[in-house]
């Protein structure tokens, strides 16, 4: 929990400066964002798809890239066609 207290003869608007930077720092917002809604574990033959998916198109945007030819338009239509 983040914590500031105000100093002496320090305004109102240091303060929250102060308070939102810690925040910020703390890395509690996105936590929270975070744990808003219940996002379900994906079970090891997803995980294990979407690995196999990772390979496949790093393999061909990597020969696209050596043949000159990669572009990101190139690139959205491989993810579209790809057979997993």
């Amino acid at each position: 929990m983040v914590e500031v207290k105000r100093r002496d003869g320090e305004t109102s608007e240091s303060v929250m400066r102060r308070f939102t930077r810690a925040m910020q720092q703390s890395k509690v917002l996105p936590k929270v964002r975070g744990q808003r809604f219940y996002v379900k574990k994906k079970n090891k033959n997803r995980i294990k798809k979407d690995a196999i998916y990772r390979v496949k198109v790093g393999q061909i945007a990597n020969k696209l890239k050596r043949m000159g030819i990669f572009t990101d338009e190139k690139l959205k239509d491989i993810k579209k066609n790809i057979d997993i």
